[in-house]
């Protein structure tokens, strides 16, 4: 039995060069006091960033099962300003900044409503199974690029 549309995951949206990806909150995201604990805002952006490349057309998958890399976090600078707790509906945003032949770099932020909780700039280089870095597909690069350059438009 296929599953319909509205049996598949969320994925997010683009809206201009933002990804948007929306987050529940759940018990198993918090600490005792109801915190959302703060390795999962890493989990959020991570989950985010992938369906980021899925909607704007990468495959990471068949790229990685072709032998042609993974992406690896190579430098990551997080700051939490405000707290998430258990429930909230919170919306994690993701906008590549900056393309380079083997890496990406992406913004980030998760909010509540109109609040800012956390934002991040990530950057994460295509590696082979050696650890090494690899050029990305001259595709990828230039989707990036054009979402870099419509971003900077959009500012």
């Amino acid at each position: 039995m296929m599953a319909d549309g509205q049996d598949q995951p969320a994925q997010g949206r683009f809206e201009g060069a933002v990804h948007l990806f929306p987050v529940r909150v759940y018990f198993e995201d918090t600490d005792l006091s109801a915190v959302v604990y703060h390795a999962n805002y890493l989990r959020y952006m991570e989950r985010a960033r992938s369906d980021m490349l899925r909607v704007a057309g990468i495959d990471q998958r068949a790229h990685f099962e072709a032998g042609g890399g993974a992406y690896a976090i190579t430098d990551l600078a997080i700051r939490y300003r405000a707290p998430a707790r258990l429930d909230d509906a919170l919306l994690v945003t993701s906008r590549v900044v900056q393309a380079r032949a083997a890496s990406v770099v992406i913004q980030q932020t998760v909010r509540r409503g109109g609040e800012l909780l956390t934002d991040a700039r990530v950057t994460a280089a295509l590696v082979g199974a050696d650890g090494r870095p690899r050029r990305q597909p001259a595709a990828w690069v230039d989707l990036f690029r054009r979402l870099v350059v419509q971003g900077e438009e959009a500012s």
